[in-house]
């Protein structure tokens, strides 16, 4: 029993050296495969072999073309200029007494301001007063003797050539009246000008001269400087080209008029914030700069608070004209070139394509495009890194930075 036993178990381990020596041949063989038709170690095709997944085409943002009446505006480099200046000066010589004001205060018209040593003007215009004085006695005898000689001249009591002289003697005295009397009035100005006073209305900046000096010696010396900044005025200049442009697109119909000449205008500071209140465009130089070939624009804006000062520089904003049908598209859209203006949209099967377009002008941050964009076109905006040549891409809304922007406008920036 024990010996036929041995016998099986011998044969079944035979059987299985067999089976595993011909396993070991088919793998040497390269003949194996598992059950399933994996590669052998359970491993699934190499990464990047025909069987790999492709990356998803490139999102890009864009804008939806929609023609619309845009305005066309310029934005031009300016300066302000207080609405009225007047320089305080000093009409009579003499030393400064006092001065009556305090520097960078509101002053009235007529307000006194400065006060010269006024003793020889006074002294001056006693001695005319006497003079006059003098004269109008001097009168006084020439009329009476004028009037007593008359009924003599008509007795022929007297002769013809004294009548002559007593007449002469009146016209002569009222001679030296109106002499003394413009005398008096010269010294009464005089002492009048030595109280200096503001000329305008308006903040009086500061004190040119002190206590103690001389003025109006040989020239009338500039004491103050008043300025009405309550509106000022904006100058700033355009191209007579560009002048010139838009005068033809008026001429062609192309545009329309923008306010005509009292356009509005808006002032950009220097951080780039807008100015709260407008102004109006006044008028329009008719000459042209032969050195810049530039044309000077003057436009009014008011200052209640008092925040613009005389002499800033600002970039003024001018609506100088109105396309019915433009399409307002971000300037980092547009490629700008000598051979002339071209924006990239997506075309058929979403592959990006150059389009040639015309431009009229700025609307503040966007060109406005007068030709090339159907309505419903789709302009690239942003992702322009991320194409690559004959891929397509994925259009997704695009929206300003700084912008609440949806979602899908936020893959695009990623």
């Amino acid at each position: 029993m024990h010996h036929r036993l041995d016998s099986t178990s011998v044969r079944r381990t035979t059987a299985g050296l067999a089976t595993l020596a011909l396993a070991a041949a088919l793998v040497a063989c390269g003949g194996g495969s598992s059950p399933s038709g994996a590669a052998p170690g359970g491993g699934g095709a190499p990464a990047g072999g025909p069987g790999a997944g492709k990356p998803p085409p490139p999102a890009v943002g864009v804008i939806t073309a929609q023609p619309q009446a845009v305005a066309i505006r310029a934005e031009l480099p300016g300066r302000l200029e207080a609405w009225r200046t007047a320089q305080v000066r000093a009409r009579v010589a003499g030393i400064v007494q006092q001065r009556l004001f305090t520097e960078g205060a509101e002053v009235k018209a007529g307000q006194s301001l400065y006060q010269l040593d006024a003793a020889p003007y006074r002294a001056t215009l006693d001695s005319a007063t006497a003079a006059q004085a003098k004269a109008e006695a001097n009168l006084a005898q020439a009329q009476a003797t004028l009037t007593r000689n008359e009924p003599l001249v008509a007795a022929k009591a007297i002769s013809q050539t004294e009548w002559v002289a007593a007449q002469t003697a009146v016209k002569q005295a009222q001679a030296d009246v109106a002499t003394a009397k413009a005398a008096v009035q010269t010294a009464k100005l005089n002492v009048d000008y030595a109280a200096v006073r503001a000329p305008i209305a308006g903040r009086i900046g500061r004190a040119l001269v002190t206590e103690g000096a001389l003025v109006g010696q040989g020239e009338a010396t500039q004491m103050a400087l008043i300025q009405q900044v309550d509106r000022l005025y904006v100058n700033f200049t355009q191209s007579a080209s560009e002048a010139l442009r838009l005068r033809r697109a008026y001429e062609s119909g192309q545009f329309k008029r923008a306010g005509g000449a009292g356009a509005e205008v808006r002032l950009v500071m220097e951080d780039g914030t807008e100015y709260t209140h407008p102004g109006k465009l006044l008028f329009s130089d008719l000459t042209v700069d032969a050195t810049s070939g530039q044309v000077t624009l003057r436009a009014e804006v008011p200052n209640p608070e008092g925040v613009l000062l005389p002499g800033l520089y600002v970039k003024v904003r001018l609506a100088q004209a109105e396309a019915a049908q433009g399409v307002l598209v971000p300037q980092q859209a547009v490629t700008r070139g000598t051979a002339g203006d071209s924006v990239m949209v997506v075309g058929e099967g979403n592959m990006p394509a150059p389009r040639p377009v015309k431009i009229g002008g700025a609307n503040g941050a966007d060109w406005v495009v007068l030709d090339g964009l159907k309505p419903g076109e789709q302009v690239i905006v942003d992702g322009f890194q991320k194409m690559r040549p004959k891929t397509p891409v994925t259009p997704v809304p695009w929206a300003p930075m700084g912008s609440a922007a949806p979602a899908a406008a936020s893959a695009a920036s990623r």
